[in-house]
């Protein structure tokens, strides 16, 4: 079986979602994480890369490099996967999708609406996917309540309230 050349973008050491995001694309076994800029420090993007077992030439110190050089390569990535700082999503989506490089982004799009138009219209574009991830889409309880809402088992829905707690938040 062929797996899915994945880089990432974000999500090094001590960065809040990076490694739920490799679990999660490790379940399948579908992805296999082959080269990232994972750190806005170049000193810290080097160290996650050998934390996680990348090659030194595939470990890259800013994401602009990284999208042009795995573009060029015979063996370059198929997909990166976005796990920055929301306002980081535009720039990085570009420079991927400018190369032909399929996206996978987590939520939000963007910071703003004028970059939101903007990568909409760059996306389609593209001959390369890009995909925005919901992930609580996923979870039984979200769709079991989604379900019901649907059917009107629970009659009309007057108010949600909803909470995020989070420590850092």
């Amino acid at each position: 079986m062929t797996r899915i050349k994945l880089g990432m973008v974000g999500g090094g050491k001590d960065a809040f979602i990076g490694a739920v995001h490799r679990i999660a694309a490790r379940i399948d076994g579908e992805f296999e994480l082959v080269a990232g800029a994972l750190s806005s420090t170049p000193e810290k993007a080097r160290e996650s890369g050998a934390a996680l077992g990348l090659a030194p030439d595939r470990t890259y110190d800013d994401f602009k490099s990284m999208a042009i050089r795995e573009a060029r390569l015979k063996d370059g990535i198929d997909a990166v996967a976005i796990v920055t700082p929301n306002h980081m999503h535009y720039p990085v989506a570009r420079e991927f999708l400018k190369r032909g490089i399929h996206v996978i982004c987590d939520k939000p799009l963007t910071s703003t609406l004028a970059d939101a138009k903007k990568l909409a219209k760059l996306a389609h574009e593209s001959d390369a996917l890009f995909v925005l991830t919901h992930n609580y889409t996923g979870y039984p309880m979200v769709r079991q309540a989604r379900e019901m809402v649907a059917t009107g088992e629970i009659g009309k829905v007057r108010v949600v309230q909803v909470e995020y707690a989070q420590d850092w938040l």
